[in-house]
């Protein structure tokens, strides 16, 4: 068996594809350019010189109103958090619990004000913070460093501050501490990613918050709180929990209030909201819906609040902020400042004058950006920044105008007061449409990067064919299909460094790799283009790949992905039917007795079928819901144990939970029972009679200490916290134990010598069982070489010793069984603990698809079907959905990072990892599963045959015992054992690289679609993460596969030598 050509020429398909999706994401994902330009004192900017000199010392641009400053943000302060009606007699928990604001608002109109605080999507936390300091608003891709944060480089409030001498004291969310290294004069960093952890973070800010307001050693104060965010994740808004926190939050700020002087300017902020379920990172309304509040001990405002609290970008925070502080606003900057902040105690004219001059240094920073931009980036549409332009110059030469007209006191107070009103209105056109603007054209998109991205993914779909096909009938297919493309591509990444080393430009590795990419393919069509008019068989994956041009069908897909796994089994049913192939010859008895003209598999089939509609309906009620279905609530399964709060409700769960995994245990071992591959004492098995129970026994006790650690006091607390840690590193070690010793020695078998009469090799009931050996059913499988050999001995009349060997018919399998199983019980523990029910209906499913596979009549039992991979892979996406999971942000499940950990992580690989697995465990485990489709047929057989068996004479039984080889016949004929596997891996790399090419396609034709950030650009890289996972996990499963083949041929060379 050709074991290394196989997985090399699996690896370099995938790398191709890894290739292609780079490329792509290389010109749909580019981030905007960032200047590296500054804002300073200097830049002529400044008012007019009849206004420079009244600004007072220490002011740059406009002049200082406060010289202290204090930033309270409360992570996920959702705009209704801060609300508050006193109309409300039964408020919900999130209702009505910070009414210090309400308090101060009312009994200090002038003062006090609350906004709407509209956040810009991505809602993820780090991107918030880029948004709420720069001014700017960051791009897509941005949301995948949210863990990794980098250093912003971009001019920002912070830096201008410090540039400026103010002293920056910051405490909170150590997300900062990346963003802004060396920036604080004093800072507090507390660990943020454990969203279990409501309280460590708020409790060390409170325990230096008032003690450093009270020291006055600090001229700007950034306080940022995660209990109320931690809180949404683990709880929901609509908890008791969130209802403690927030009126945690109420009495700080009242206290705060207390401790704050005259000259000090307190803003209380949410840097997003959150959904329903307490989660964040799209772009919904709830999750854009945060919060402002604005107080100050002087007044603020020239008027009282309107009825209906504004709502206000959150990017205007950054001007409106510098300029009450007296610092320049960031260079970068496309906010509006909030004008009514600067009105102060004179009268109307005098307002609307000073309303007017920050408008106007604003306006002219924002005119300075876009056309600094617009020299090095071709992103801004030239039409619209000249329309841009031609507002802001005439706005400025009226305000020229109407100041000379103010100086020279040409204008009387009711014609000033509306030609100031009109004037203003124009600034604010002019920021909002430039900001319009930005925020329409910031995706700058690469058309050749994507469209090569595009052609190289479409190019690996087309090898993927073309060799599964070829690969049955060319002798010299690895060298002709492998080392020649490799050497095409060795050669073509050779002259591309070769040019940029002639050019002296730098080395693009990702250029290189597409380039030779690129080339190895053109080497693979150059010497097999004569296969190009191969036909593609398969409707129902081309339907589903062209409804991917549907943003509805993307939002509904967790509905049509199961609906297309039971049309395409449906279907199948019935081209059987209509072929005549579950039918028999009709004869005069047959034509009376109407269904007896079927054969007898027939019902057996349709059994199959009807428990996969029952998978697939049970499995619908373990959903997520988008914002895009209004009327969908998110299935109760997906909460916790620890949300019930009802006790007898949460033991119930529990016991099914735990009933469950021992359910799948009993089955996995009395499947292996009962093809011989539990009788031997080699450790592997011995780890699947103990192991497997020993890890469900650690995993029922994570449960419990989990559903329960909210509920437990004193040293029991602590007693719980350590178990919540040390049972889910019990399951990490076990299973990774287990993994060690399949790898190490796969052999299930167990091998017997005996004395034989003439006539049988088979090992005869002796009477009276003398072990577990002899009292299993299991018919003994025996390399056929060994039964001739046998066979003529007996013949001779001869009575020597044979070896029956209980459970070689079965021996492949039984690896990914074993490892499924384990890889299983790795990623229950990922998950909510009544997602174990969903994870059962999984194993069933792959059950019944393998048992419909193998009822099914065949050309060939090596080769498997189209039908068989499509719907292998449909059966993974629909359990993707059926696990929770959607492919949406705010739909990842952040939990999965914390099973086993207390603190924060110290890399961010094991979080990715852990949250990876949890998102795509329906795609690990049909990958890993893949090689079942090939080997379940052998697996099979002996049972099918038993059907069929008649009664017949002692040699006769002989005869048809040898015929039942069942994995057996795969070593029989090793090449084809080896085209077989390759075939397989290439046809699911075919149907997965058919999904993706799709995905890539409906992002770059529909890249400037309304929905392409919420629905298209979401569903790609969920889709090109799914192929990576799914690729990865193919490679493996087929990689032990031939693992256990090497240990076979290990074992039948030391048998030869007893």
């Amino acid at each position: 068996m050709q074991r290394w050509p196989v997985v090399l020429f699996l690896a370099w398909v995938c790398l191709l594809f890894f290739a292609g999706i780079g490329l792509f994401m290389s010109g749909f994902l580019l981030t905007r350019i960032e200047l590296a330009s500054s804002s300073s004192c200097s830049d002529p900017l400044v008012p007019p010189p009849w206004e420079r000199q009244s600004l007072p010392p220490g002011s740059c641009w406009a002049p200082q109103r406060f010289s202290k400053a204090v930033l309270i943000i409360i992570d996920a302060l959702h705009f209704e958090f801060a609300r508050f009606d006193p109309a409300k007699v039964s408020p919900l928990p999130y209702e009505n619990k910070l009414g210090v604001l309400y308090q101060l608002a009312t009994s200090q109109p002038r003062h006090a004000r609350l906004y709407r605080f509209r956040a810009d999507p991505p809602t993820a936390t780090m991107q918030r913070i880029k948004g709420l300091t720069t001014g700017s608003l960051p791009t897509f891709i941005d949301v995948g460093s949210n863990f990794a944060s980098y250093a912003i480089q971009e001019d920002n409030l912070l830096a201008q501050l410090v540039q400026n001498g103010r002293r920056v004291v910051f405490m909170g969310d150590d997300t900062w501490e990346g963003l802004f290294p060396k920036k604080f004069f004093r800072s507090y960093f507390f660990p943020s990613f454990n969203v279990k952890d409501l309280h460590t973070v708020d409790d060390g800010i409170l325990q230096h918050l008032y003690p450093t307001v009270d020291s006055g050693e600090w001229d700007v104060l950034i306080a940022h709180f995660l209990g109320v965010d931690h809180c949404g994740h683990k709880h929901g808004p609509d908890h008791p929990e969130m209802a403690k926190k927030l009126t945690q939050m109420n009495e700080m700020l009242r206290s705060l209030v207390d401790h704050l002087g005259n000259d000090t300017l307190l803003l209380v902020a949410g840097d997003h909201g959150m959904t329903e379920t307490g989660d964040h990172g799209g772009d919904s309304e709830k999750e854009v819906n945060a919060a402002l509040f604005v107080y100050s001990r002087t007044p603020l405002f020239g008027s009282g609040p309107p009825e209906e609290p504004e709502t206000i970008p959150q990017v205007n925070l950054v001007p409106t902020v510098a300029l009450l502080l007296g610092v320049p606003i960031p260079y970068s900057n496309i906010g509006e400042v909030m004008a009514e902040l600067f009105s102060g105690d004179g009268d109307t004219v005098s307002a609307a004058l000073q309303q007017l001059s920050v408008y106007h240094i604003n306006a002219k920073q924002v005119d300075r950006f876009l056309q600094s931009y617009s020299l090095v980036a071709q992103d801004l549409p030239a039409e619209q920044l000249q329309h841009l332009q031609e507002l802001f110059s005439s706005a400025v030469e009226e305000h020229t105008q109407l100041l000379a007209q103010v100086q020279g006191t040409m204008l009387v107070p009711p014609e000033l007061e509306s030609r100031l009103g009109g004037l203003i209105g124009r600034f604010q056109r002019y920021l909002r449409e430039a900001r319009a603007v930005c925020t329409q054209s910031w995706a700058r998109f690469h058309p050749l990067r994507m469209v090569g991205g595009c052609i190289l993914i479409a190019s690996s779909c087309l090898l993927c064919y073309m060799a599964s096909e070829l690969a049955a009938s060319s002798h010299s297919f690895y060298r002709s299909c492998l080392l020649y493309p490799l050497l095409w591509g060795l050669v073509g990444a050779a002259l591309l460094g070769l040019a940029h080393v002639f050019t002296q430009e730098g080395l693009d590795l990702l250029l290189v790799s597409s380039w030779a990419a690129a080339a190895s393919q053109l080497g693979f069509f150059w010497h097999w283009w004569a296969w190009l008019g191969l036909a593609f068989p398969m409707g129902i994956l081309f339907f589903r790949c062209g409804a991917m041009f549907s943003d509805s069908f993307v939002v509904a897909e967790a509905r049509v992905t199961p609906f297309l796994l039971a049309s395409l089994v449906m279907l199948l049913v019935g081209k059987l039917h209509w072929d005549g192939r579950l039918t028999v010859p009709e004869g005069p008895k047959q034509q009376l007795l109407g269904f007896s003209s079927y054969r007898r598999e027939i019902w057996y089939l349709l059994c199959l079928v009807a428990m996969l509609l029952v998978c697939v309906r049970l499995s619908s009620f373990f959903h997520q819901c988008r914002e895009e279905i209004p009327q969908c609530r998110p299935s109760v399964f997906l909460s916790p144990l620890a949300s019930l709060r009802s006790t007898r409700a949460k033991n119930l769960f529990y016991l099914l939970c735990v009933a469950l995994l021992a359910g799948l245990v009993y089955a996995v071992q009395s499947w292996l029972r009962h093809y011989g591959n539990l009788n031997s004492s080699d450790p592997l098995v011995l780890f699947v009679r103990w192991g497997f129970p020993l890890v469900v026994l650690c995993i029922a006790c994570y449960w419990a200490v989990a559903s329960s650690a909210d509920d437990s006091l004193g040293k029991l607390q602590e007693l719980v916290q350590v178990a919540v840690i040390v049972f889910p590193w019990a399951v990490y070690g076990l299973a990774s134990v287990g993994l060690l010793l399949l790898l190490c020695n796969p052999m299930t078998v167990f091998a017997k010598d005996t004395r034989e009469s003439a006539g049988s090799i088979v090992t005869p009931y002796l009477g009276v069982p003398s072990s577990e050996v002899d009292f299993l059913h299991v018919i003994p499988q025996i390399y056929k070489r060994m039964q001739e050999s046998q066979k003529n001995r007996l013949e001779r009349g001869s009575c020597r010793a044979t070896v029956a060997a209980y459970g070689l018919g079965s021996v492949y399998s039984a690896a990914l069984v074993i490892a499924l199983t384990l890889l299983g019980f790795l990623l229950m523990l990922l998950h909510s603990e009544r997602l174990s029910f969903a994870f059962l209906l999984l194993f069933m499913e792959a059950f019944v698809l393998l048992h419909i596979h193998t009822s099914i009549p065949i050309s060939s039992p090596f080769s498997v079907p189209w039908y068989a991979v499509i719907s292998w892979i449909l059966a993974a996406s629909q359990f993707f959905y059926s696990t929770g999971h959607q492919p949406i942000f705010p739909a990842i499940h952040w939990n999965a990072a914390f099973v086993g950990f207390h603190l924060d992580h110290s890399t961010n690989f094991l979080p990715a990892v852990l949250v990876g697995a949890n998102t795509f465990a329906s795609h690990i485990l049909f990958a890993v599963g893949c090689p079942l489709l090939l080997l379940w047929p052998f697996v099979c057989e002996m049972s099918s045959s038993q059907k069929k068996k008649p009664k017949k004479e002692s040699r006769e039984e002989l005869q048809e015992v040898e015929e039942h080889m069942m994995e057996m016949r795969l070593r029989e004929s090793p090449e084809k054992f080896s085209t077989a596997l390759l075939r397989l891996g290439l046809k699911y790399l075919f149907v997965l690289g058919a999904q993706l090419l799709a995905c890539v396609c409906a992002a770059m034709i529909l890249r400037r679609h309304l929905m392409v950030w919420k629905v298209f650009a979401p569903k790609f890289l969920f889709e090109s993460l799914g192929f990576v996972v799914s690729s990865i996990c193919l490679l493996l499963g087929i990689s032990l596969v031939m693992r256990v083949d090497c240990a076979v041929s290990t074992w039948f060379s030391q048998l030869r030598l007893r």
